[in-house]
């Protein structure tokens, strides 16, 4: 697998477009997002565009999100080194390559089985070693839990329980919520079972769906 010097180029210049351009601020996100090669996680036929701002197909009618759309869920995230996060729908693996990159101790939830395993053996190529699942990521991870961050991949129809409950005391959810299109949302949890959440712009997601068949 080749990361060329063009390649290294073209990331170079996404960043810079995310930080001037789409107001990215977190210097952790953008050097994460600057090593990682994005490019080798889609098709070869969408080689010269994977440094565009733009989903594209993965396979079982799955996308890899923007760039835009994985730096802005990841500075909600707020993450520090060795945090313990949850991602559901590892698609392509990109987003579990950024939060490695990260220093996060990752777990990560693939539905589709020919996903999970592509996705595994690329992260494993690249020196990732994320800590994958089959399985339906409605229902998280209880044998792992509690997660200091949980990232949802997928647009939820509401917020599930059974990932606020796997989030500890002070950790944060973003997750994007709603139907046709789906507003950005972060939650964090508080004492008592309560919760502080924010929404920011609208995303298009592919839904998240319940059972892993």
């Amino acid at each position: 697998m080749i990361d060329s010097f063009r390649h290294q180029g073209l990331r170079r210049k996404m960043v810079e477009y995310l930080k001037v351009t789409k107001d990215i601020s977190s210097d952790f996100v953008l050097d994460a997002m600057l090593k990682v090669p994005r490019h080798l996680f889609l098709d070869s036929s969408f080689l010269e565009f994977a440094y565009q701002d733009k989903p594209f197909p993965i396979g079982s009618d799955q996308t890899i999100s923007s760039v835009y759309t994985v730096a802005f869920q990841t500075e909600l995230l707020n993450i520090k080194a060795k945090d313990r996060v949850l991602e559901i729908g590892t698609g392509s693996g990109y987003q579990a390559a950024v939060l490695c990159e990260m220093g996060a101790r990752v777990y990560s939830i693939e539905r589709h089985l020919n996903l999970f395993r592509s996705a595994k053996r690329l992260l494993n190529s690249l020196n990732y070693y994320p800590n994958l699942y089959h399985g339906d990521g409605y229902v998280g991870l209880p044998q792992e839990a509690l997660f200091d961050k949980i990232i949802v991949t997928c647009g939820a129809s509401e917020v599930p329980n059974s990932l606020l409950n796997q989030l500890k005391e002070g950790g944060v959810l973003v997750i994007p919520v709603g139907f046709q299109e789906q507003m950005m949302t972060s939650i964090v949890k508080l004492s008592g079972g309560q919760i502080e959440k924010k929404e920011y712009k609208n995303f298009k997601f592919v839904p998240l769906l319940r059972n892993k068949q």
